[in-house]
């Protein structure tokens, strides 16, 4: 991975988004999902939720890094909050 001069924190990043990928690859295998509504205005199945949850992540990040003086590990915290909440009630 030297070739693409990667930092820690990034091959962290993307495993963790592996690891997620991977996870609920593995959990769609095991038990089926099937699609409901939540809070979100359509029904969405758990591979639905959490690609919108990666979405709102890097939404919320964007907004902590480009228009607030705010640690970035309260953007991590944020979105890891409403991930879990999208997943659960969403």
């Amino acid at each position: 991975m030297e070739w693409m001069v990667w930092t820690t924190p990034t091959t962290v990043f993307f495993a963790v988004i592996a690891a997620m990928l991977a996870s609920m690859t593995a959990w769609e295998v095991i038990s089926p999902t099937v699609e409901r509504k939540g809070f979100l205005p359509i029904a969405t199945t758990r591979g639905d939720r959490l690609f919108i949850g990666l979405l709102c992540a890097a939404y919320i990040h964007l907004v902590v890094v480009g228009f607030t003086p705010l640690s970035i590990w309260l953007a991590l915290g944020a979105s890891v909050l409403w991930l879990l909440i999208l997943m659960r009630w969403g």
